[in-house]
């Protein structure tokens, strides 16, 4: 029987962090090394993934830190690679790469709008069927995909990434059948978290109007992701797949606006 403890360790586990240079992804990554886990870092910028890697192997933790722009092919592919010939394998895989600012519905393009759900669902999907293949060889897996609050709510100027972050949840709940039972879907969907990527729309009236409208009166951090996702990851959720964590404080409107 496992212990309490062993229920959140993932010693031993091999993992890929997508958008792992900043913010969710960073804190992800941290504490899936506190862990056990080694860790291949993804994201655009190699200086800011070489910041995180540091970071965890002060704490006597393993990473590898890879450049790569998840949108592209061959990027993805060498990100895969690389995972397995530095580590032998991979066990769990986070996309958390993507995201998009408002749109306005009369003003966007085809192109703009499937520029969004390539960003947001397009490339989870390929990046996906990339590792399931090694996850089946290891004996079994899982892939937490970071959706949002914005694909169950309905708000202004939220026409392309509601609609992207909709089709990831389902993604998330497809890819739970498709791939089971040795490889574990779940997903994520957080409310408003302090990130770099809110903080150009956050004035300090914004942010009180937002803490206001959310009942625990706090936004979200990334370490309260982080710790969602270590469960998903971990042989605490072993029986839980398909499934969609909301952490968003309570809200169950739109606390923009």
């Amino acid at each position: 029987m496992n212990t309490l403890s062993s229920m959140f360790r993932l010693d031993g586990q091999v993992a890929i962090v997508t958008g792992a240079s900043k913010g969710i992804g960073r804190a992800i990554s941290l504490v899936f090394a506190e862990a056990g886990a080694n860790m291949v870092l993804a994201a655009r910028t190699l200086a800011d993934l070489e910041v995180v890697v540091e970071e965890i192997r002060a704490r006597g933790g393993y990473a590898t830190a890879v450049a790569c722009d998840v949108e592209q092919a061959a990027d993805r592919e060498r990100l895969v690679a690389t995972a397995v010939t530095t580590y032998g394998t991979i066990h769990l895989l986070v996309n958390n790469a993507g995201g998009s600012g408002p749109n306005d519905a009369l003003a966007t393009s085809a192109d703009e709008f499937n520029a969004v759900l390539a960003r947001n669902v397009t490339q989870p999907f390929v990046l996906a069927g990339l590792v399931v293949p090694h996850m089946r060889a290891a004996g079994g897996g899982a892939i937490i995909n970071i959706t949002s609050a914005a694909a169950r709510l309905s708000q202004p100027y939220f026409s392309a990434y509601g609609a992207a972050k909709a089709a990831l949840t389902q993604l998330t709940r497809n890819h739970a059948q498709d791939f089971a039972p040795l490889v574990r879907v779940n997903a994520i969907a957080p409310g408003p978290v302090l990130t770099a990527a809110l903080a150009p729309y956050l004035t300090d009236e914004v942010r009180a109007s937002m803490t206001r409208k959310t009942p625990l009166q706090r936004l979200g951090e990334p370490e309260d992701i982080a710790a969602a996702a270590l469960y998903l990851a971990a042989p605490a959720s072993r029986w839980m797949t398909g499934k969609v964590l909301e952490l968003d404080g309570g809200a169950e409107w739109t606390v923009w606006g």
